[in-house]
């Protein structure tokens, strides 16, 4: 089986790909991940959400925009260290999100050092394997170069992550042709085109009269028009089960008829180190 990640080797989004597929390849955004998956992947594999920084937008957006479905959910701790050619650099470059849960590390130890928003963790050490002024943030094992000619980073630092619980959500998507109703865990998007009050409560209520637990929900522009939103929905309950069933029967009655109701699947949540 092949998947497609966040690259280059060795993001923690390849770490989980590497639980679901032998072949991993790379791109450079979860849009263009998703998009992927169907025509030249069997699986793509995106970051959901993160304990410290919450929810990756451009990741619920890409599943919002195409017709894919949701197979696996993948959980990994995330151990950051900083890494540099030296203890002498005037910039850290790694993932927004990777900065933002060293944030308070950053701005105890470095405060006057630059910080550089990349594509990805691995990125970051690129650059700093790249240029001794920079410094990455990244998993410790990239400290050492997968080319036996390239250069080996001194481990500044470890754990530098503000939180040691800090750990990642992944979802493993497969085309829509793949979707499960078996699983432990449900995700659903629901777009209802209208605004009135008590439409988010008609929407949550169809779950709680149901004994439906909603471990997550999250709302995102639409993009249609200012103030117009669609939501993202986890729940702890799969789509075989009869509740479930009348539960997103109900939420479809509750939509416009110009608004939808999209089901990505049921599915189990794996622990990968």
């Amino acid at each position: 089986m092949k998947a497609v990640t966040l690259g280059p080797t060795g993001t923690y989004s390849h770490r989980a790909a590497k639980t679901v597929a032998d072949e991993v390849e790379f791109r450079e955004s979860v849009t263009a991940i998703v998009a992927a998956v169907g025509d030249e992947f069997e699986r793509g594999v995106v970051p959901i959400e993160n304990s410290i920084e919450g929810s990756v937008t451009e990741s619920l957006d890409a599943l919002a925009e195409r017709d894919v479905s949701v197979v696996r959910e993948v959980v990994t701790p995330i151990r950051h260290a900083l890494m540099a050619q030296s203890g002498n650099f005037e910039v850290v470059a790694s993932h927004s999100q990777a900065l933002a849960q060293c944030r308070d590390y950053l701005e105890r130890e470095y405060p006057d050092v630059e910080q550089e928003a990349v594509a990805s963790t691995a990125r970051g050490v690129e650059r700093a394997r790249e240029d001794p002024r920079v410094a990455g943030i990244g998993h410790p094992d990239n400290a050492e170069s997968p080319d036996p000619d390239g250069t080996d980073l001194e481990i500044i630092a470890e754990d530098v992550q503000d939180r040691t619980s800090n750990a990642t959500r992944f979802l493993v998507v497969a085309p829509e042709s793949e979707r499960s109703e078996a699983g432990g865990k449900s995700t659903l998007i629901v777009y209802p085109n209208a605004n009135y009050p008590g439409l988010l409560l008609e929407l949550l209520e169809a779950f709680a009269e149901r004994d439906i637990n909603l471990s997550r929900i999250e709302s995102r522009p639409s993009g249609e028009r200012l103030g117009d939103y669609l939501f993202h929905l986890d729940v702890d309950a799969s789509l075989y089960e009869e509740r479930t069933k009348r539960a997103v029967e109900e939420i479809e009655g509750i939509v416009s008829e110009d608004g939808w109701v999209r089901v990505l699947g049921s599915y189990d949540t794996e622990h990968a180190l």
